[in-house]
This record gives C-alpha cells, sequence and structure tokens, in this order.
C-alpha cells in the first residue's frame, strides 16, 4: 500500500500538480532510517554525498524511468548534511538540494506583507549562497520557480506552500544576482500561467517579461538638506520630465542614461531655477506610448535607463545639487498582460473579481482590489520602497479620482454601490489615508500629491480630520479654466472673464499644485504655444504674460518639459524635445526660456508669491472686473506683509495711461515684464518708480497710472510710503 502511494506522489510530481514536495523530497526520518527522494529528470544517476568530506554516502535507486531517484541508510556521521553527484548522459555536476533546507519564514514575519520578505533574495545559509523565493498565490495548486537554471521545467523546483498566508517559499542554492526566472503556477482548474514576479527588483526590457534575480536596493546615502523645501511656506517650482524623451543620445535613437541624465537634467533643472523635478512613472512596463502609467512590475525600476543602483545615483546626485526628486506613482490600476498580475494564481487576486468594480473603462486595465489587506500591502509597501530605498522626496499620486469613485466613467448599472449605497470606494479611501500616514510617519517631510480632478472634500486634510492626507492637490479645474481663456480670440475673452478669476473662489479650499502636465500637451491637444490664439508674435507673448500669471497665482507651480523652450509641436514620447528652437539666443523660444528661468527666481526670491500660499490673506484683488480690457490686478502679501502688485493685461493692444487703484500709498518698484526684448518683446527694462496719487479708481482712494504693453504681465514690489498698513497687515496675517 505504502508503494502505491509513493508511485501515486511520484506520478503527481511528474505531471507538476503535487502541492506539498518538500514533505516527501529531500531527506526524511523515518523509523531508524534516514530516505532521500530525489527527482531530477533526465538525470542518469544520483550519489549522495557527505558535504564536508565529499565521502559517498549511498547510490539511490533509479525509480522511475523519468528520472526519480530514491534510497535510505541506517547510519549517518554527525551534523550531517549532503550534496548530490548527478550524471547526466555526458556530464557529470555537484549540486545542492533545494529540498534539504527548512522554511525560512515563520507565521510571525507573514502578519504584513514586505519587500523585504516577498520576491527573490539573495541568502547566505551558512556558508552556502542561493535566493530565497517568495509569492503569493493562495489559490494555486502548485508553484515553481523556473528559469535557464532548471530548462524552465516547472517540475524540477515546486515551491513550499505555507497555508496560513498563501505564500509559496523556496531557497535555491547557488542562484546568484543577474539570473533571469519566473513563477510557474498550476491554478485549481489544471492550467499553467507563466507569471513574472510582483516583488521583482528588476527585470527584462520590453518585450521580453522575465524577472532577474537583484539585490534589494541599498538605501540612497545623500540626503537632501532642502528637504523643508516640500513644505506649504517654501517655494514649490516642479519640472515634470519623461526621462525617455527629454534628451535622446547623439544618435537619436537610444535613451539617456541614469548617468547621462545626471550630469545633464539636474544642472539644468539648477540651472532654471527649479526646485523639484518630478519623473513620470518609471515601473517596469510593457509599452512606451503608456508613459509609465501602465505598469507590470512595480518594484522593478524600468530598465531603459540603467540599474537600480544607477537610479539611486541620480537622486543622490540632485540632492547634491539641492534639488527634490518626485516619483509619479500609479496605484490605481494596472495592465492584463498575461505576463502580469491579472489573473495571477488563476483567480483575480490582485484585482477587484466584478468586471464592474474590477475593469477600469478608459483604458482597459485592471483595478486593484483595495479590500484585500494583502494588495493594501503590496502597494503601500511599495510606497515605502520608493521612499525610503531610493530617497524620493515625495509621491504624485496618479488617477486619483479613479481610485475613490466607483462609479468612475461607467454608466448607471455599471458600477457596484458602497455598503452606504453611496458611490465613493471606502476601501480606496482608507488605503490612501493610511498610506499616507504611513509615508509621513517615516518622514514627516515626504511631499505627497494628488491628481485627482473632481471636487472631492478634504484631499489635503488630514486623515484624522477625514481627509486623505495629502500635502497638495493638482489644481486641474484651474489649469482647464486658464487655458481655455487662453485659447479664445482677444476680442471674446472679455464675456469669459471669469475663467481668469474663478479659481481664487476656492484657492483655499485645499493645498494646490498649479499644473501645466504632460497630458495637456498629447493626442492632439497641441502644445502649450500653439494653445494660445493669434498671430505667432500673439502666441508667444500669450504665453509669457500667461506663465506671468500662473506664476504669481495662489498654489505652487509645475510645468512639464518643453513649455519652458514653447515648442511648437506636442510631445512626442518617441523622440526629443525640440532643443534646436533655442540654438538662436534671439529667438523667441530663448526668450521664453529665459523668461521662465527668471520667473522662477524671482519666484524663489519673492516671499509674497509662497511663504504665505495657503493663507486666504496672502492675496487681495485690486482690479477684478475690467471684462472689456481684459485687465486683472492683485497683490499678493508675504507673511510679514510685504506685498508684490501683479497686472496682467491679455488683449494685443497697449494700453497708455491707465490707472490702477490702490488702496494706500505707496512707490512701485519695477521687477517684472513679460513684454520686455530680452523675453522676446518689444519694451526695454524700466526703472522707474511709479508713485501713487489720491485719484480714486477701482473704488481705491488711491492709484497708479501705467503703461500696459499688449498681451503681457508685470510685476511690481510695493513700497509703503507709511508703515501704518505694513504693521496692520502684519498683525492680521499673524
Amino acid at each position: 500500500m505504502e508503494d502505491i502511494q509513493q508511485y501515486s506522489i511520484i506520478d503527481k510530481l511528474f505531471a507538476g500538480n503535487y502541492q506539498d514536495p518538500f514533505s516527501f523530497l529531500g531527506m526524511h526520518q523515518k523509523d531508524k532510517s534516514t530516505y532521500f527522494r530525489v527527482l531530477l529528470p533526465n538525470a542518469q544517476q544520483v550519489i549522495v554525498l557527505d558535504r564536508f568530506t565529499a565521502k559517498p554516502i549511498i547510490q539511490l535507486t533509479k525509480l522511475d524511468e523519468r528520472g526519480f531517484f530514491s534510497g535510505s541508510v541506517t547510519t549517518l556521521p554527525k551534523k550531517f548534511t549532503y550534496v548530490l553527484q548527478v550524471d547526466w548522459d555526458d556530464t557529470q555536476q555537484i549540486i545542492e538540494d533545494p529540498y534539504r533546507f527548512g522554511a525560512l519564514l515563520d507565521n510571525s514575519n507573514m502578519k504584513s506583507f514586505s519587500f523585504e520578505k516577498l520576491g527573490a533574495h539573495l541568502r547566505q545559509i551558512a556558508d552556502i549562497s542561493g535566493t530565497h523565493f517568495c509569492v503569493w498565490a493562495p489559490n494555486a495548486q502548485r508553484v515553481s520557480v523556473v528559469g535557464e537554471f532548471n530548462f524552465w521545467d516547472g517540475r524540477r523546483y515546486p515551491m513550499r506552500y505555507r497555508p496560513e498566508s498563501g505564500v509559496w517559499e523556496i531557497f535555491l542554492p547557488g542562484i546568484q544576482a543577474g539570473v533571469h526566472y519566473k513563477y510557474e503556477i498550476l491554478d485549481k482548474d489544471g492550467t499553467i500561467h507563466l507569471k513574472s514576479d510582483p516583488y521583482a527588483f528588476r527585470s527584462q526590457l520590453r518585450p521580453d517579461t522575465t524577472s532577474i534575480v537583484s539585490p534589494l536596493p541599498k538605501k540612497c546615502t545623500v540626503k537632501n538638506s532642502q528637504i523643508k523645501a516640500n513644505q506649504r511656506n517654501a517655494p514649490i517650482s516642479i519640472y515634470e520630465v519623461h526621462l525617455g524623451s527629454w534628451r535622446r543620445s547623439q544618435s537619436h535613437k537610444t535613451w539617456l542614461t541614469y548617468h547621462e541624465l545626471a550630469n545633464t537634467l539636474i544642472p539644468y533643472v539648477k540651472n532654471m531655477g527649479f526646485t523639484h523635478i518630478e519623473i513620470l512613472p518609471i515601473s517596469e512596463h510593457p509599452f512606451d506610448g503608456s508613459w509609465g502609467y501602465q505598469p507590470l512590475g512595480i518594484y522593478s525600476p524600468t530598465s531603459r535607463y540603467g540599474s537600480p543602483q544607477d537610479l539611486i545615483n541620480f537622486i543622490e546626485e540632485a540632492h547634491r545639487q539641492d534639488i527634490n526628486v518626485i516619483l509619479d506613482w500609479v496605484p490605481g490600476h494596472f495592465p492584463s498582460d498575461s505576463s502580469g498580475l491579472a489573473n495571477f494564481d488563476g483567480t483575480p487576486l490582485y484585482e477587484y473579481a466584478d468586471p464592474k468594480e474590477g475593469q477600469h473603462r478608459d483604458w482597459g486595465t485592471l483595478i486593484y482590489d483595495y479590500k484585500s489587506h494583502e494588495v493594501r500591502d503590496f502597494l503601500a509597501d511599495n510606497a515605502v520602497y520608493w521612499i525610503d530605498r531610493f530617497g524620493f522626496d515625495g509621491l504624485r499620486v496618479d488617477a486619483v479620482a479613479s481610485m475613490i469613485y466607483r462609479d468612475y466613467s461607467r454608466p448607471d448599472g455599471e458600477w457596484i454601490a458602497n455598503e452606504y449605497g453611496g458611490n465613493i470606494n471606502l476601501e480606496a479611501v482608507s488605503f490612501l489615508q493610511q498610506t499616507n500616514e504611513l509615508l509621513h510617519k517615516i518622514q514627516p517631510e515626504t511631499l505627497m500629491i494628488a491628481e485627482e480632478s473632481t471636487s472631492y472634500t478634504g484631499v489635503t486634510l488630514p486623515p484624522n480630520l477625514g481627509g486623505l492626507g495629502f500635502n497638495y492637490k493638482w489644481n486641474m479645474g484651474s489649469m482647464h479654466d486658464t487655458l481655455n481663456y487662453m485659447q479664445l480670440d482677444p476680442l471674446a475673452r472679455k464675456y469669459h472673464h471669469d475663467k481668469l478669476t474663478f479659481s481664487v473662489m476656492y484657492a483655499w479650499s485645499e493645498n494646490y499644485v498649479l499644473p501645466l502636465s504632460h497630458d495637456e500637451v498629447v493626442h492632439g491637444k497641441g502644445s502649450l504655444l500653439r494653445k494660445m490664439s493669434g498671430t505667432p508674435e500673439q502666441k508667444f507673448a500669450t504665453l509669457r504674460a500667461y506663465y506671468g500669471f500662473m506664476w504669481a497665482h495662489p498654489g505652487k507651480k509645475l510645468l512639464f518639459m518643453g513649455g519652458e523652450i514653447a515648442q511648437w509641436r506636442e510631445w512626442d514620447h518617441d523622440g526629443e524635445l525640440d532643443w534646436h528652437l533655442i540654438e538662436i539666443p534671439s529667438s523667441p523660444h530663448s526668450g521664453v526660456q529665459r523668461l521662465v528661468k527668471d520667473l522662477n527666481f524671482i519666484y524663489r526670491d519673492t516671499p509674497a508669491l509662497f511663504d504665505n500660499d495657503h493663507h486666504k490673506d496672502s492675496f487681495e484683488w485690486l482690479i477684478v472686473d475690467d471684462h472689456d480690457n481684459s485687465v486683472f490686478a492683485f497683490l499678493r502679501y508675504a507673511a510679514n506683509g510685504d506685498a508684490l502688485l501683479v497686472i496682467s493685461h491679455f488683449t494685443p493692444v497697449k494700453r497708455d495711461n491707465y490707472r490702477v487703484g490702490v488702496k494706500i500709498p505707496s512707490q512701485y518698484i519695477p521687477l517684472f515684464n513679460t513684454n520686455i526684448k530680452l523675453y522676446g518683446g518689444n519694451d526695454d527694462p524700466s526703472s522707474n518708480i511709479i508713485t501713487s496719487q489720491p485719484i480714486k479708481a477701482h473704488g481705491c482712494d488711491w492709484s497708479i497710472e501705467v503703461t500696459l504693453p499688449p498681451l503681457s504681465t508685470l510685476y511690481f514690489n510695493v513700497s509703503l510710503m507709511t508703515t501704518n498698513h505694513n504693521q496692520s497687515k502684519n498683525r492680521e496675517l499673524k
């Protein structure tokens, strides 16, 4: 009867559907005998050797011609360990037996999932080096590690199942960094799935999808001395970058490496006055055209630009130059590629099971199951991975609206309500709250930014007050309104004056970043320059005036690459920016680049533009209703009461003797004019101080008279002629 059972197990092993190989293979004690059982398909002979003396202990009997060997002994040396001498057709090999190693994970290790436990980890057990593989697949019949080291044969290294956690593990001696591998998963229906490792630290470049054994990245050692630049009272000007298309190599055919980017991109950002770089997603992704927003391996920095350590070196160089680095992070969905997370163990493990919850209609992707604590651990720990290991200073979280609304982009009848009958995904909200709390606990200055496109309340409120816990939210409404205004014929702008004033109505409802992002310069939307109305000359002037308005508007700043050189073409991820446009220093493109650079440094050097952004008293309208002339004027106040006057004019005619009402007698010192010749305009820089006069205008007892160039924005430092108002404003702000 025992022999029948043994042969049944052998048949299951060769069929690849025996779930508990460690209970049978390897070395086992029974009564007073020690049994050795080895499955090595195609082997001709197997001898058990004493590992320390190389003395033969027993030649195993070949019980099955397919390659199963067994034998027993009654006496063994003390502290015995063994290796296997295997004879193949024409070679002999000494190998370690993976089935002689016990479980490396105990139950306490599996209370929560972590990248420090799951995945492929290089390990040293006594004097034996190898790799410990660990994967979550609770509904599988069998999981094996496969690669060239075992001829991609799933029968050879079936893993140990841990039913208390649904995790499978195995230690494979001799497997070193650089080895390619996958998991072969036999599901409950007998179907085999070949899957990449969800926790792989490195992966092959598309179109290949194999995972690569790689050491856990060492922590970034160069800390950012400017980490406080993430705070609400600091200037934040973000340069958003797609690393693969900022510049290309000299051949224009290959991407720059992280090393090359560290030597080119970071100095450029520094020179341009930006405080932060925001990198579009760099988790490994199969389709270049997704720009990284459909990641296949969220723990694998893409191999397009180099190794994980190369990425850390890039971030360390940014920190040396006092540049903060933000990563665009995608915890909202993943592609349905068969090699990835989709239907991972034959069941919808990582995604919601019901298509009304689990399929994203717009992008053809799958939505993470935020009810699953294992999936939440997988995602939250990934956020920790990027911040704690790589040294990123913050995360911009993509598509938050699609996460928190169950009816996002779904018609009636195609979505499932929450337990209270509402449309909020409560488990996604909880996940975001807990992740933000976790990251801020690990690194309090971590900058968390939400791309949230609706009027959801409390995105930047702390979770204990019912908020999501982000530091900032992209102001998508302001971006769309203002860009729509700039596309209008100047004659029509007076009928849409509110598109530039409305955002101030809610500017302090959240902490905002004002984005001019990649989404606005793709898919036929045209570049920022091309969006502007009028003749080419007017387009440049409007864009310059718009930038001046945006940099003065309450909220932190973000500009997608290419916007600073005013390129005509919309962004192409397969090429590089049109750098030839600025080869001529006198070109209008070079002028816009100089303007953006000056704006960044004026912004950073002018506390009125940033240090009190989060307070409504940092802003005061002076002219809000001059529809006919399309003129806007406002004051920005620093926390100490220092003021900056901003005037924007969006018609293509010069307005002489234009009077702006002011509340107190002051002197106005020209600081910035988007229409000067240096930027591509027609004016010479002015240093003429303008003194207020006791002439009523715009409801004020005092006013100044200025000349407004066509399509322009002007900044003036305000020097009060009396200290009373300054002291009053300071007391009010405090």
